[in-house]
């Protein structure tokens, strides 16, 4: 299962309401209304599920790694990231 074109989200100054599971089974996105579920078969220590989220979205968005911006839920499973300019 490739990942889903999220190209049409990458507007800058847009924010990204993420629902992450990680430790899954595999590494996924799909797309839910104006939500994005992730999963990552990354352990969330250290950081480690967030690189692997931003790692994937960025693909998914066809931007830069340095362009995304976790605002909001460092320790939680709902993120929200910003599309830098």
């Amino acid at each position: 299962m490739s990942d889903p074109d999220l190209s049409d989200l990458a507007v800058p100054g847009a924010t990204l309401a993420v629902r992450v599971t990680p430790r899954a089974a595999r590494n996924a996105i799909q797309r839910e209304g104006d939500t994005l579920r992730v999963t990552v078969t990354t352990v969330p220590e250290n950081g480690k599920a967030n690189t692997a989220v931003i790692r994937m979205l960025a693909k998914s968005l066809g931007v830069p790694k340095s362009r995304l911006t976790l605002i909001r839920g460092e320790t939680g499973r709902d993120k929200v990231f910003r599309i830098e300019g």
